[in-house]
């Protein structure tokens, strides 16, 4: 079992990681919104979409595995995983969105309008859960 010391630096760990991760996605965010104006205004962001592209998947993993630690750690700490329902369902709706999202990204092809509405939306979703998750994260550890 592990001490209760080293439980509450891993609580802080894990906070401190998914607020990182939380800022990768803004920045992905805008990354894509320059994609998007520049795509609308005929202008060429060649530097944005490969980044855009190169660090998607990445940041879906590091995501992901985020609510995974977060999970974990609720289970050794509580023996259960509800323990704060709120926060673990806010951040289940988070990695869902984020598997839907990358797959969503797969389907964008050449100009075509339906995934790429369905990626900015997603992509909306997943940066407002994120910063309620952050302030129910807080709450859990003050």
């Amino acid at each position: 079992m592990i001490d209760r010391q080293t439980l509450a630096y891993l609580r802080l760990l894990h906070g401190s990681y998914n607020a990182f991760v939380m800022f990768l996605f803004f920045y992905q965010g805008l990354l894509g919104l320059r994609i998007r104006k520049d795509r609308k205004t005929g202008g060429r962001a060649t530097k944005s979409i490969k980044r855009h592209r190169k660090m998607g998947p990445v940041i879906a993993v590091l995501g992901v595995a985020g609510f995974l630690a977060g999970v974990v750690l609720v289970y050794i700490d509580k023996g259960h995983l509800l323990e704060y329902p709120l926060h673990f369902l806010t951040g289940l709706s988070i990695a869902l969105s984020i598997t839907a999202t990358f797959f969503v990204s797969r389907k964008i092809k050449g100009i075509e309008l339906p995934w790429r509405v369905l990626h900015f939306r997603l992509g909306i979703l997943i940066v407002s859960l994120y910063s309620i998750q952050i302030f129910l994260g807080l709450g859990i550890l003050f």
